[in-house]
């Protein structure tokens, strides 16, 4: 079965918002689904096979670099990254690294899960990253969202 998965606006109440900058990247994409944002969060980062040979790849190009690939230790994470807030309505997780900081937003709203991605780039490197990046990470957040709208709500 196939679950559409649309762009979005991201919504206004998100914690998100107020970190955006004219400069910034921001993208989010919708699906349908009564989910808990937490349990959504969960199956995004479970990055399916061909995703995560993606991230063997990033990790051999960038680890020259010096560019983190596990993400800081935290006590609370979804996959590497960080929870930083996390209320009934959104968690968002993500971290600061030399060349950008990033961070994505998991919101349940009205029997809807929104996916933000928010990238605020430090220098030219970052820049560069981004753009190299960001044809997989489009392919890879639409493909997290289409897992959660197509798993069935638990309890």
């Amino acid at each position: 079965m196939t679950h559409q998965v649309l762009p979005a606006a991201l919504p206004a109440k998100s914690a998100l918002a107020r970190r955006i900058a004219p400069t910034d990247f921001l993208d989010c994409f919708v699906v349908p689904s009564d989910m808990r944002p937490r349990e959504a969060a969960e199956i995004i980062t479970d990055f399916p096979g061909w995703a995560r040979f993606l991230l063997v790849i990033r990790r051999i190009v960038t680890t020259p670099f010096g560019l983190s690939n596990d993400g800081p230790d935290a006590p609370d994470k979804l996959g590497a990254f960080p929870v930083e807030s996390e209320t009934e309505s959104e968690v968002i997780a993500g971290f600061n690294d030399k060349h950008l900081d990033f961070r994505v937003s998991v919101l349940s709203e009205r029997g809807r899960i929104f996916l933000a991605t928010w990238v605020h780039p430090h220098n030219i490197g970052g820049k560069l990253y981004l753009r190299a990046i960001l044809p997989f990470h489009i392919m890879i957040a639409r493909n997290a969202l289409a897992r959660v709208a197509a798993t069935p709500l638990r309890g």
